[in-house]
Parts: C-alpha cells; sequence; structure tokens
C-alpha cells in the first residue's frame, strides 16, 4: 500500500512544500474497499480507465453502464463487463501485456472522486458475464491503491437520461449508425449486430 513516491514526485512536493501533506493523505491510501468505496463505486453509472502499453504509451478510455455495472466482488476487488466498441481494443489490449489499470470514478453531481488503482485480470468466460447482457468479457481489477480525492474543480453537471446504447436484458441495443457506413464495408466481425438488416440502428454523431 501507499504511493511509493518516485524522485520526480518527491522533487515537486519538495518544491512546493507539500511533502508533508502528500504523506498525511498518503496514510488514507489502502488496498481494501471499505463499505464506503463500495456504496460510491456501486452506485456510478460510467469511470474513466486509463492503461498503458509495455513502453508506457498511455490509453484513457470511458467506460458506461448501468448503476450497478461495476460491482464490487469482495474486499479487494470490483468487476465490470466490457460492451462492444470499435473494436480496436486499445484498453484491453494494454492490460494484456501490462495490467497496471488506473480506474477515476466521479460523481459529478455531488463532485465526488474515487481513485482505484490496481492489477487488471481479463476472462471472457468470468462466471459474472452471465449477470451483463451484452458483454463480450469480464475485466475484474484488484485494489492497490484505492483513496478519495477532494472535490476541487469538479464542475456540476446532472444526468438527463441513460444512453440508449447500453446493454440491458430488456431487448438488443441500437446498431450505432457508423457501423453502417458504406466505409466499413467488409470490415466488420462476422457475429456483429450490424450485419442483422432488422436491428434498430440510432443517429450518428457528429464527427469531430
Amino acid at each position: 500500500m501507499g504511493q511509493d513516491y518516485h524522485e520526480a514526485q518527491r522533487a515537486l512536493q519538495d518544491r512546493y512544500d507539500t511533502r508533508r501533506l502528500a504523506d498525511r493523505i498518503d496514510e488514507a491510501t489502502t488496498d481494501e474497499i471499505n463499505e464506503s468505496h463500495g456504496r460510491f463505486i456501486e452506485a456510478r453509472d460510467m469511470f474513466f480507465l486509463a492503461t498503458a502499453d509495455l513502453d508506457g504509451n498511455p490509453q484513457c478510455s470511458y467506460k458506461g453502464g448501468e448503476p450497478g455495472f461495476v460491482r464490487v466482488v469482495d474486499e479487494h476487488t470490483v468487476a465490470f463487463p466490457d460492451y462492444d466498441g470499435n473494436g480496436m481494443f486499445l484498453s484491453l489490449g494494454n492490460v494484456e501485456v501490462n495490467p497496471n489499470v488506473a480506474l477515476l470514478f466521479i460523481d459529478f453531481e455531488g463532485g465526488s472522486r474515487l481513485r482505484f488503482n490496481g492489477i487488471a485480470t481479463i476472462d471472457p468466460d468470468d462466471p459474472l458475464a452471465a449477470d451483463y447482457p451484452g458483454a463480450q468479457c469480464v475485466v475484474r481489477v484488484r485494489g492497490t491503491k484505492i483513496f478519495a480525492n477532494c472535490r476541487r474543480y469538479v464542475h456540476h453537471y446532472e444526468k438527463v437520461e441513460s444512453c440508449s446504447f447500453v446493454p440491458t436484458a430488456s431487448g438488443p441495443a441500437p446498431v450505432p449508425d457508423w457501423k453502417l457506413d458504406p466505409r466499413f464495408d467488409g470490415t466488420l466481425a462476422h457475429d456483429d449486430p450490424a450485419r442483422d438488416p432488422d436491428r434498430p440502428s440510432a443517429p450518428a454523431v457528429p464527427e469531430f
């Protein structure tokens, strides 16, 4: 446990005279999910996932679902489903070669944050997969450094509605319109729902 501050972090702490503060905050870092952590995690409907490959090249992705899609499995471990995406597998591919990950949970209405760093594993045959309609596999993360963050600088947002693409047990999720673009003809996986002409589709999202 603990942050294991490296030389550059210590140097900045000393430059700005925050070493004592950093050490005091570090005392709250743990590898166990307490009751408060668990309630906060399972109430979220999204989080950010940071990964890196063997050369340290980073990826940061958004993961969304219904509240509770991230599940506390035991006092050290959380699990979440991986749903169909763009097929690049940038995050999960990184996990296969470098299992060190960081999850950032934010309550945008209340401002609270929780950092959850740990070691990830991927299992397409995980028994929890049956609880997640539409999941390609389940990712489990064993926490190594869990700590709450200050609420400062978190802008206040309110949820308007759930995303229609989140798979549920009530029926198939719509196909994203971009998969129907002629540019992707012949590139989709053999079992991609976009190949089904009767599958409902959703409006396209403007490109950046």
